[in-house]
């Protein structure tokens, strides 16, 4: 049994409002996951009738401005601005929440403390470690220069705030020639957006008239079309019906670009060598991995993970620290619809240990979705679990394989508002919305 006061004592500590020293709980990110689980924890416990002081949670991270990522597909796609999708960071984090702006050097888990890049130290009496993912734009040769000068290079991604938005001007300036879109071998976040690109950017070369004078090929270094079997068939065959070509275990490691001279060089995983491929533009995903800080850490597994439970999301060493999210161990696709279903798990088995110190018993299923846009007006839902076994919501009223336009609208319209507006703030329960669930005793 870990040693730890019940909530009513640890109310009556000595903890300080301001966004250094020491909270009761300290939440490592303000992205998706910290924000609905720090909401989350206050709400469950002002429910109760238990309300925290004010500072008692805590958050950290010195970004300024929090993005709704799986919008920048949709930015990506010339359906809405990319400030639509970004709020400031301050106005999502409430008065009774601290918010040290600053981020963490590194964790000091056996002194129950963090050191921030500031140099402060932070302690606390339970962590939870919602720091997302590493972007390795450096593990492609060339890739940073490229995406630097997007227009110049024809070269964009979706995964970047500063260039999201200039896919959408490349695909409509493509007139003709080859457009290449990648998928990095690995972890990703949302492993559905790289083929969702080519999807509507074949989309919209169609519908303006540039097929077949734009050719569509997507390069994965996966060796299939998506890691779920249940759904990657009817995507394959999806892609083969839109003439959109497929190189199947080809991983991009460099991009050249001498003016009109554009060459994508790739690693072959299947074989020895490399192939090139010449491209008037391309869509790249880049390689991601455990964030550094993170990775060195006591907290970290052997791939540099937070190392947690697949059921609790309780750290496997150190009982008074979770995870859930980008960053966490959890085997399961690395969505913002993951979290949903992730942060509720947490909060109960968080509450209960806090009150009891005992771990509860609410269980994590590895829940997650990726809504894969199929077009303009169409989209593939993709719901499953852990072991890629499909988790449906809609499952016994349509097959969730078929693309449709409800699903499009959902994932377009529905799922932006429903972020701002619940997840955040914590209201939002994974894949039954609004309502929370119920867990053992």
């Amino acid at each position: 049994m870990l040693a730890t006061p019940l909530i009513t004592a640890l109310r009556h500590a000595s903890t300080s409002a301001v966004s250094t020293g020491r909270h009761k709980i300290v939440v490592v990110g303000a992205g998706s996951g910290g924000l609905a689980v720090a909401n989350q924890l206050a709400n469950s416990f002002k429910s109760e009738g238990k309300e925290l002081a004010k500072g008692d949670i805590a958050v950290v991270d010195a970004a300024t401005t929090h993005h709704f990522q799986p919008g920048w597909t949709i930015v990506g796609s010339g359906l809405r601005a990319k400030e639509d999708f970004a709020r400031p960071t301050d106005s999502l984090i409430p008065e009774h929440i601290a918010h040290i702006k600053s981020n963490v050097k590194e964790f000091s888990p056996s002194a129950n403390a963090l050191v921030l890049e500031s140099g402060e130290t932070v302690g606390y009496d339970f962590l939870i470690v919602a720091a997302g993912i590493q972007i390795n734009y450096d593990k492609v040769k060339g890739l940073k220069e490229a995406l630097a000068r997007p227009l110049e290079s024809k070269v964009s991604t979706i995964y970047n705030y500063d260039t999201c938005d200039k896919t959408w001007d490349l695909i409509e300036s493509t007139q003709s020639g080859k457009a290449l879109f990648t998928q990095p071998f690995g972890p990703l976040k949302c492993a559905g957006a790289p083929q969702k690109v080519a999807y509507m950017a074949h989309d919209r070369f169609k519908r303006t008239g540039r097929i077949p004078g734009v050719g569509v090929e997507f390069v994965t270094g996966l060796p299939v079309m998506f890691g779920v079997p249940h759904y990657s068939k009817a995507l394959d065959a999806l892609r083969q019906e839109k003439g959109i070509e497929a190189d199947f275990a080809k991983d991009l490691c460099e991009v050249r670009v001498d003016g009109s001279d554009r060459v994508a060089v790739f690693k072959d995983l299947k074989g020895e060598g490399t192939v090139e491929k010449s491209f008037d533009m391309m869509h790249v995903v880049p390689p991601m991995g455990p964030l550094e800080f993170i990775k060195r850490s006591p907290l970290a597994d052997a791939a540099g993970w937070v190392d947690v439970s697949a059921s609790s999301l309780q750290h496997v060493k150190f009982p008074n620290v979770f995870s859930l999210g980008d960053c966490s161990s959890l085997p399961t696709s690395k969505t913002a619809a993951a979290i949903t279903a992730q942060t509720p798990v947490l909060v109960e088995n968080l509450r209960k240990l806090m009150e009891t110190g005992e771990v509860g018993k609410a269980v994590y299923d590895g829940y997650t979705s990726c809504p894969l846009f199929t077009g303009y007006g169409s989209l593939m839902l993709a719901e499953f679990k852990y072991g890629g076994v499909p988790s449906e919501t809609f499952g016994a009223l349509a097959d969730q394989r078929i693309p449709r336009r409800p699903f499009y609208h959902l994932a377009k319209d529905v799922f932006p508002y429903a972020y701002f507006k619940h997840m955040v703030k914590g209201e939002w329960y994974g894949p039954k919305g609004l309502i929370p669930p119920v867990f053992p005793a």
